[in-house]
C-alpha cells in the first residue's frame, strides 16, 4: 500500500467532484474455481483499490459526501479462517492504513444504505462487472441486476476517471516496476524463440517470470506465430525457422499496476528479406506515434500519423500503392491495421475499460469514429500531463479479410491485392511500449526491450 495519506487525499478529491449523497464502492470477493473452496488467486476491484488501498476480499467502502466520513465494512476473521489462512489483522488496522477510523462488520452495510435510500439520499455507485457484484448491488439497492448498469452513477463514473487518468509519482514508479518484469519476460522469450521449441513452453516461461518477481501477468499471454489473429491465446504450435513469433505480454506488480508490451522476433534470430522492411515499417509507425505524444495533443490525430507511416512503409514494399494521405483518410490501411493505436494503462491493463470506455478515451470534444479500424481506437482524446498509454501500431495479413475486401473491390485504387496476396502466409507484426505523458512529450517507461532490428537479432544469438 501507498502511505494512508495518499488514499486520505484520493477520496478527498472525490467528495469535490462527486456531489452529494453516499458513494458505495464494494470489493471484490473470493471467486470459485471449480468449486466453492478452490478459488481463483483472489483480483481487488481496481477502484476500490485506488480510493482504499485494501487488497482483501468481503469488504466494501462507503463515502458519506455530506458528512465527511468514510467506512469501511468487513468482518473479522475467525478461528476456522485462521486455522487455514493464519492470523490477520483486524478491520479496524486495515482501515486505519488506509485513513479510515470507521469501521462496522459487513451486515451493518445494509442498514445504513436502507437508511439512506429511506431518506432521499442519493447512492452513488459504478457499473458491476462481475456477477457476484451485481448480485450484492441488487441486494443492497433494491435495483434489479439488469438495470444496475443504467442507474450507475454518471458524475461518480466521470469522477473516478477524471482522478485516475492523472498519473502521480508513486503510480508511475509501480508501472516502471511492473515494465521491468515485462524486460525479462520479453528479452526471455527472444531467446527461447528457436526452431522446433513449443509456443506453449515460452509462453509458460514468461508467466513464471511475472509470478517470480511479484504478480500475475495483467492480462492473459497471447503469443502465436500466427500473430495475423490479433489476440491470439493458443500456445499450440512448434517454432518455425522463416515465421515470425508475436509476443504480448505484461505483468502486475503487487499493487496491481501494470505493465503491456508487444515484441515480434524472427524464429531463429534472424529477419528475412521479405519480413525485415514490413517490420521497419511497423517500427517507423510506433517510433512517430511516441514522437508525437504531448499534452493537448488528440491521440486520434496520433493514430492517424501512425497509420499514415505505416501506408507509406507499405507503399514502398508495394503493398499500397497511390497517395497515402487519401488512403488513410479513406481507412484503406485498416487491411492492415484494423486496431487502434493504444489504450490508457494503469491498476488495469485497459484502464477503467470498466466504467466505460466512451468515458475514458472520449470526451464531449471527440467521440468514436463508425470508420473500419479507427472505429477500435480505445483513446481518441485530447492528452494530459500524467496519462499513461500504449503506443501499439501492427501490420496483419488476414486471409480471410484479404479475401473479403478482394471480392468486394475495397480500396482497390490504394491497395496492391497481386503482391498482398504473396503475404497470406505472413502472420503478423505488433510493436508496442508504454508511454507516460510528461509536461513537454512522451517518456517511454522502464528500461528499453530491444525492437530495432539490429538489437532484436543481437539479443536472439
Amino acid at each position: 500500500m501507498f502511505d494512508a495519506t495518499v488514499y486520505s487525499n484520493r477520496r478527498a478529491r472525490l467528495r469535490q467532484d462527486a456531489g452529494k449523497g453516499i458513494i458505495l464502492l464494494p470489493g471484490n470477493v473470493d471467486a470459485a474455481f471449480n468449486y466453492p473452496a478452490n478459488q481463483y488467486h483472489f483480483r481487488q476491484d481496481s477502484t476500490f483499490l485506488y480510493f482504499f488501498g485494501l487488497d482483501h476480499p468481503g469488504l466494501a467502502g462507503l463515502m458519506d459526501l455530506d458528512s465527511g466520513e468514510d467506512w469501511i465494512f468487513g468482518n473479522d476473521v475467525d478461528m476456522d479462517d485462521i486455522i487455514w489462512m493464519g492470523v490477520l489483522p483486524s478491520i479496524r488496522d486495515l482501515a486505519a492504513g488506509a485513513g479510515v477510523t470507521h469501521t462496522a462488520p459487513y451486515g451493518g452495510l445494509g442498514p445504513v444504505i436502507d437508511k439512506a435510500v429511506g431518506q432521499g439520499r442519493k447512492v452513488h455507485f459504478l457499473p458491476p462487472y462481475r456477477g457476484e457484484t451485481s448480485l450484492e448491488l441488487q441486494r443492497l439497492l433494491k435495483i434489479p441486476a439488469a438495470d444496475l448498469k443504467a442507474d450507475s452513477s454518471l458524475p461518480l463514473i466521470k469522477a473516478v476517471i477524471a482522478q485516475r487518468s492523472i498519473k502521480d509519482a508513486g503510480e508511475i514508479a509501480e508501472i516502471e516496476k511492473a515494465i521491468g518484469t515485462a524486460f525479462l519476460m520479453h528479452t526471455t522469450a527472444m531467446k527461447m524463440a528457436k526452431p522446433g521449441v513449443w509456443e506453449q513452453e515460452i509462453a509458460g516461461t514468461i508467466e513464471g517470470i511475472a509470478m517470480a518477481n511479484g504478480g500475475p501477468v495483467s492480462f492473459p499471454v497471447i503469443l502465436s506465430m500466427n500473430g495475423q489473429t490479433l489476440h491470439n491465446h493458443d500456445h499450440s504450435q512448434y517454432l518455425q525457422k522463416g515465421r515470425l513469433l508475436v509476443v504480448d505480454a505484461g505483468c502486475e506488480t503487487g499493487m496491481h499496476y501494470a505493465s503491456d508490451l508487444t515484441r515480434t522476433m524472427p524464429v531463429g534470430g534472424t529477419f528475412d528479406a521479405r519480413q525485415k522492411p514490413v517490420y521497419e515499417a511497423v517500427l517507423a509507425a510506433n517510433m512517430k506515434g511516441i514522437e508525437a505524444v504531448k499534452p493537448g495533443v488528440l491521440y486520434r490525430d496520433i493514430h492517424l500519423l501512425a497509420a499514415l507511416t505505416l501506408a507509406e512503409g507499405l507503399k514502398s514494399i508495394g503493398l499500397m500503392k497511390g497517395n497515402m494521405a487519401d488512403a488513410v483518410a479513406a481507412g484503406a490501411h485498416a487491411l492492415f491495421l484494423p486496431h487502434g493505436l493504444g489504450h490508457m494503462m494503469g491498476l488495469d491493463v485497459h484502464d477503467m475499460e470498466n466504467l466505460g470506455q466512451i468515458y475514458v478515451g472520449y470526451d464531449d470534444e471527440i467521440q468514436p469514429a463508425s470508420q473500419f479500424g479507427l472505429a477500435f481506437l480505445r483513446l481518441g482524446r485530447r492528452l494530459q500531463s500524467g496519462f499513461v498509454l500504449t503506443v501499439e501500431p501492427g501490420c496483419y495479413f488476414i486471409p480471410a479479410l484479404i479475401d473479403q475486401w478482394r471480392s468486394e473491390g475495397l480500396h482497390k485504387e490504394f491497395i496492391n491485392y497481386s503482391e498482398v496476396e504473396k503475404y497470406k502466409d505472413f502472420g503478423g507484426i505488433r510493436i508496442e511500449d508504454d508511454v507516460l505523458v510528461t509536461e513537454t512529450g512522451g517518456k517511454v517507461l522502464g528500461k528499453p526491450v530491444p525492437k530495432t532490428v539490429e538489437e532484436v537479432e543481437k539479443i536472439m544469438l
